[in-house]
């Protein structure tokens, strides 16, 4: 076995240096000033505790390093999850009670052990049965959803439901009993945290600072809204005026936490697992591999699956949440000069001494700050553009993406990511179970087929090649039955049909037995059946059936070859353009 496999770690420490050291250290550092706030924010979406968060931010760095292929993927709580956590255990129990977060940790671990049981088995391509549309649509919709659930915390009002129609309707109901403190707080966060992000870059850039430090800085925004606020929320008492604050937050390290082995809750829970874990996945991989790919690395997506479930794993046993790879405190890690995982390690110990030293001061952080963040970070995730690049691309794309978006809002996360994966297969088999075929013909002077609609070919009346540009399994191989019968229909002096296969790289055993059809009923019909490009490995599986011994014709290496045997006869010297 190879164990460097399993321990990436083994790769990259043995060649550890000072300098690797060094750059990591910073990038830990600004991570760590970015991660606080983004761990208290998604503790908040997710109806926990702010703990809770922290917890979820400590062990799991330390565990990627070890596990995880990326060099600078940073772990921890992100939105989508946060917000998937929350729909989930809202039928549980009533959040932040003791039984929401024994949920939360059972969450974790369960998502821990299908991640890592689907990586140590190799099941990474699971996860490209989701399109793209279909995860642009939900991370859009849940955009949508998390912006709006943060509302009431803008407002201070009592405000709960888990779709947007629920939301807003919640909310226009209280909006009378708006604090204007809070308002006030809130608003104003959001405010800077927008102007931050859109002119802090370029007037750092302008006092002379370097592009890609001054990038680094305007994305610590979030950490100057809380200090402010929440010296402000201390110094003003604002709690005592209606503002609702963080409250009091433990202080000390996580201490090692069991998950509730109720059968019947884990059953209850594993559907939502299952979803938190794919797209967790899917997102923690699409991040790793661009970020890799700037830097000429690559990750291997099966490992990724043990690392992300073995954090999960560190997180659900530490009292945390599940957590995966967040877009963007991985884009300043990688900015900000990352050169392994070790920086998520050292990131990791920031976050253990913010939870031992500055949970005093979380106390007075107005939940409003929190909400702000929230908002302006999933701003990013929302690409509502998308569909129409989606509608005047593909149609059928469009519809799997907008009954995404629209389940999503109206109803569940859980029910838009079911739809979107139920949607994903069901347009994969709809296509595929009606593979292009092409009746080609020769180019004139040259070896080439092309298809007669779109091209002048050379044809011959008693020769058709037809040309299948799909794999031949279950749900096409009717298909192929029926229109090679209607092409022999159509053409009554037809004496060979060719199939040509170039884009075939699969035969299952239903399309055997219609090839085995097919060649019995044109034999019946007076027409040989011949094969031109098949692939090696094809070929190999069908050399071990009764296929090619009863085939009517022959297997050419190529169309042309093909062309030559069948049309160079005194009879069939009347081929025509």
């Amino acid at each position: 076995m190879n164990v460097k496999r399993y321990l990436p770690i083994l790769d990259w420490a043995p060649r550890y240096g000072r300098d690797q050291a060094t750059s990591d250290m910073v990038a830990a550092v600004i991570v760590t000033v970015m991660l606080i706030p983004q761990s208290l924010a998604y503790a908040l979406l997710a109806g926990l505790p702010a703990q809770v968060g922290l917890y979820a931010s400590i062990l799991p760095l330390v565990i990627y390093a070890i596990f995880g292929t990326s060099r600078t993927l940073s772990v921890g709580p992100v939105a989508v999850a946060s917000l998937m956590t929350a729909a989930a255990l809202a039928p549980i129990a009533e959040a932040g009670t003791s039984a929401y977060i024994a949920g939360a940790v059972l969450l974790a671990v369960m998502s821990g052990i299908m991640l890592t049981l689907m990586g140590v088995f190799r099941l990474g391509f699971l996860a490209n049965f989701l399109s793209h549309p279909v995860i642009s649509g939900f991370i859009t919709a849940s955009g949508i959803v998390i912006g709006a659930s943060q509302l009431k915390h803008i407002f201070g009002v009592e405000a709960s439901g888990h779709n947007l129609i629920e939301i807003i309707h919640a909310i226009g109901v209280s909006i009378g009993e708006t604090n204007g403190y809070t308002l006030a707080i809130g608003v104003g966060a959001w405010a800077f945290l927008m102007l931050a992000r859109k002119h802090v870059k370029p007037l750092l850039k302008g006092l002379g600072i370097k592009p890609r430090l001054a990038d680094i800085l305007a994305k610590t925004a979030p950490i100057l809204a809380v200090v402010v606020t929440t010296l402000l929320a201390w110094f003003f008492n604002l709690d005592e005026k209606g503002v609702r604050l963080v409250g009091a937050v433990p202080s000390g390290l996580p201490e090692f936490t069991m998950p509730p082995l109720d059968t019947g809750l884990w059953s209850q829970l594993a559907v939502s697992a299952l979803l938190i874990s794919v797209v967790g996945f899917v997102e923690s991989v699409s991040v790793g591999q661009t970020l890799a790919a700037k830097r000429r690395q690559r990750i291997d997506p099966d490992q990724e699956l043990i690392g992300l479930g073995t954090a999960n794993l560190g997180s659900g046993f530490s009292g945390g949440m599940p957590v995966t790879g967040g877009f963007s405190r991985s884009v300043v890690n990688f900015e900000a000069g990352a050169e392994t995982p070790a920086s998520g390690a050292y990131a990791a110990v920031g976050i253990a001494l913010a939870t031992l030293f500055l949970t005093p001061a979380i106390a007075y952080l107005p939940q409003a700050t929190l909400a702000a963040t929230i908002i302006v970070a999933v701003t990013t995730l929302i690409d509502l553009p998308a569909l129409g690049r989606t509608y005047r691309y593909s149609r059928t794309d469009f519809g799997a993406m907008l009954a995404t978006i629209v389940l999503t809002l109206v109803h569940s996360v859980e029910a838009g990511i079911i739809a979107g994966v139920a949607l994903s297969i069901g347009l994969f088999l709809f296509r595929t179970s009606r593979p292009h075929c092409a009746v080609v013909g020769r180019v004139p002077g040259t070896e080439h087929f092309r298809n007669v609609l779109r091209h002048d070919v050379e044809l011959c009346p008693k020769v058709t090649f037809l040309r299948v540009d799909e794999s031949l399994y279950f749900a096409n191989a009717r298909f192929l039955e029926e229109t090679v019968l209607d092409l022999i229909t159509r053409e009554p002096e037809l004496t060979d049909v060719v199939l040509v296969c170039p884009a075939v790289n699969l035969v299952d055993a239903s399309a055997l037995e219609s090839l085995e059809a097919i060649n019995e009923r044109l034999h019946d019909a007076g027409v040989r059946l011949h094969l031109s490009e098949v692939k090696g490995p094809v070929m190999d599986r069908l050399k071990g059936t009764e296929f090619l011994a009863h085939l009517a014709g022959r297997v050419f290496l190529s169309t042309f070859e093909a062309w030559q045997a069948l049309t160079n006869k005194p009879d069939r010297m009347m081929c025509s353009k």
